[in-house]
């Protein structure tokens, strides 16, 4: 684990590492934001898992979140979207598949299995890393992200009871085998029995039983992604039939990016600061 960057903001430290991953058989980057509580002991951390085409820089450059970290105590911490490098397999004319889009599952299909294991590498292996070698919690954690990264946090949280305190999502793809990058990338990754894709679909999850945590996402309206994309009704819908707790926030106006999720973060950070006792 080498640092590779330190920058002073709000009082904290803002620091990106390198390290040799086992799940993805290939270096990988990753930030953390410590807050200033953090020269005091260890704190609690928010994972942020971002979305297609982005690394670990979109989140800690465009939303904002240091400075209500900074307030609340939490420490951020933000891995990179897929494997990286000449070694790992690639579609490069496609946004949606191969090198910033790991889609947050471990791949089960040649030539992806090797690298693809952004699902192990999120739950199991960055946690034990970061917690063991930063002034960071063990275990008092919680989830959050955008879009493809928003679809990572549901199905993390959903799928790992007690894993995380709490998670939301902006805008997250909410039943993914049923959209055009889910469906697109699952194939690929898992190959083309879509019985294995529910295992990474928050929607299929709820209505398997998944143990019920509460979900807060918020949804710009006029996302230019909603209507084929991020189907949030569908979540919507398999909630109500479970009675599963659902806080889903349609917010006027409001697109897919970063503006977005700068507009209401805040507010984000503070609901997973009460959950992990801040």
């Amino acid at each position: 684990m080498e640092r590779i960057e330190r920058v002073k903001e709000s009082g904290g430290w803002l620091e990106r590492y390198r390290h040799d991953s086992t799940s993805c058989n290939c270096p990988m980057t990753f930030s953390v934001y410590l807050p200033p509580q953090a020269e005091q002991g260890p704190v609690p951390s928010l994972y942020w898992l971002s979305g297609l085409t982005c690394t670990d820089d979109n989140f800690r450059v465009k939303a904002g979140a240091q400075r209500y970290a900074a307030e609340l105590g939490l420490a951020l911490v933000i891995p990179d979207t897929s494997p990286r490098g000449e070694e790992v397999p690639d579609a490069p004319e496609r946004y949606d598949l191969g090198q910033g889009a790991g889609f947050y599952v471990d791949a089960t299909r040649a030539p992806w299995s090797r690298h693809y294991r952004m699902y192990h590498y999120v739950t199991r292996e960055l946690p034990a890393l970061v917690e063991g070698a930063l002034p960071l919690v063990p275990g008092l954690r919680s989830i959050s992200g955008h879009s493809m990264g928003g679809h990572g946090a549901l199905v993390c949280a959903l799928r790992e009871p007690g894993l995380y305190r709490s998670v939301s999502a902006f805008a997250p793809i909410c039943h993914p085998v049923r959209c055009g990058w889910g469906e697109g990338c699952f194939s690929a990754y898992l190959g083309e029995d879509r019985r294995d894709w529910e295992a990474y679909d928050a929607t299929c999850l709820v209505r398997a039983g998944a143990e019920p945590i509460e979900l807060l996402i918020d949804q710009g309206t006029a996302d230019e992604f909603l209507a084929e994309q991020l189907l949030p009704e569908a979540l919507e819908q398999a909630c109500a039939e479970r009675d599963f707790p659902l806080r889903l926030r349609r917010q006027p106006d409001y697109d897919h990016s970063y503006h977005f999720i700068a507009s209401f973060i805040g507010e984000h950070l503070a609901y997973h600061a009460r959950a992990l006792g801040r």
